[in-house]
């Protein structure tokens, strides 16, 4: 009972085969707590950056404004027109800071949970509705940190904003004395100032934030000892199945290798453990080849299909065992045979001749050249 409780326990590391369908979901790790310090910095440098030009910008446009002629109060097109104009200016003023803060926008949640395009992320779902389930994520762990996390960031962010507003309040109070032309890159700087400030309070939040979304996101995808013998099982294939394919190939291997035993030039046996099916072209080749080879009841259907084929067949027990150890099937005999085997293909030749009419008959080679490094005993 304990040792199925621990199966059902989720103890094991998500596979990647568990994280990648993860991320085809669109589910992958984030912080807000990140996207929203990545837009302030990003927002408040820019503007420290690009004040004065931002200034420079609106104070004209704010003049081109309040600026109305005789002209332009009877036409309502010229008015309609000056706003288009005004609008459009508007954004090709600010829009370096549009851009950076899109840059912002993407970038923050690429640094930590990498690009994911889902379309499944898009789909609706009522789940979420559930009142039920809502409540359980209010009261869960996720929920808890979340909570203290923002109390935190309330008090710290709250007081640090404070903190400026107080220390520059006399500035502050002072912008609505000023001209609109030094008031506007005044407001900026001030601006700017109070982004950076407060980013850097919330780089204290990020760092909390980010190595727990972290934790939290693989430990959710975590797996249970079932669910990881289950993925084995599915990505290797069942062991049945598998075994059924390789003795189907093995089958289908052995079909295609007796169908060359006819195309066979000699038969090479031992003479009952082990048989070698030997072919050789001079025109194709550059030496023998092994077409077929077996031992035990293999052996004994090469030579059947050798026999009703009238393929030569020679007892030869230390070259047939020779062969079958170190020469593979489909490729050149070892160069250590190939005296041996000349000698067993000249008087399979010199047969041929014989049994044509034409020459003596040769005698059967009895003490061929195998090397006895390549020879060994079969076992019975």
């Amino acid at each position: 009972m304990a040792e199925e409780d621990s199966d059902l326990e989720r103890t094991e590391a998500a596979s990647p085969r568990r994280l990648e369908e993860a991320r085809a979901k669109g589910n992958v790790p984030r912080s807000r707590e990140l996207n929203t310090f990545a837009i302030m910095m990003a927002g408040g440098v820019t503007l420290l950056i690009l004040g004065p030009r931002f200034a420079n910008g609106f104070s004209a446009l704010m003049q081109h404004w309040f600026t109305f002629n005789y002209v332009t109060l009877r036409d309502p097109m010229m008015m309609w027109r000056g706003l288009w104009e005004t609008t459009l200016a508007m954004l090709i003023l600010f829009a370096p800071l549009i851009l950076v803060l899109l840059i912002a926008v993407f970038a923050a949640p690429l640094s930590i949970g990498g690009l994911s395009i889902s379309s499944q992320a898009l789909e609706p779902d009522f789940g979420r509705a559930n009142p039920i389930k809502g409540l359980a994520r209010l009261i869960s762990l996720n929920g808890l940190v979340e909570l203290v996390k923002a109390l935190f960031k309330a008090l710290l962010v709250g007081g640090l904003g404070f903190w400026i507003i107080w220390g520059r309040k006399d500035e502050i109070m002072r912008l609505a004395a000023e001209p609109i032309t030094g008031s506007i890159p005044h407001l900026l700087d001030l601006m700017a100032w109070s982004f950076i400030w407060l980013s850097a309070t919330l780089l204290i939040i990020v760092a909390m934030d980010v190595p727990f979304q972290m934790w939290d996101y693989y430990k959710k995808l975590r797996m249970t000892k079932e669910e990881v013998r289950k993925e084995m099982r599915e990505s290797e294939g069942d062991p049945h199945i598998k075994s059924r394919i390789r003795s189907l190939q093995r089958e289908a291997a052995r079909k295609r290798m007796m169908a060359e035993v006819p195309k066979a030039d000699v038969i090479v046996t031992n003479p009952t453990h082990y048989a070698v099916a030997l072919k050789y072209s001079a025109e194709l080749m550059s030496a023998p080849t092994v077409v077929a080879k077996g031992s035990y009841l293999l052996a004994q259907r090469i030579r059947e299909i050798g026999e009703e084929n009238k393929v030569p067949i020679l007892e030869a027990p230390p070259l047939a065992r020779a062969l079958y150890k170190h020469a593979e099937l489909g490729m050149e005999i070892p160069s250590a045979l190939f005296a041996a085997v000349a000698e067993v293909l000249a008087y399979i030749y010199q047969l041929r001749s014989y049994n044509s009419g034409e020459g003596e008959q040769p005698l059967q080679p009895k003490e061929l050249p195998v090397p006895k490094e390549l020879d060994f005993e079969p076992v019975e």
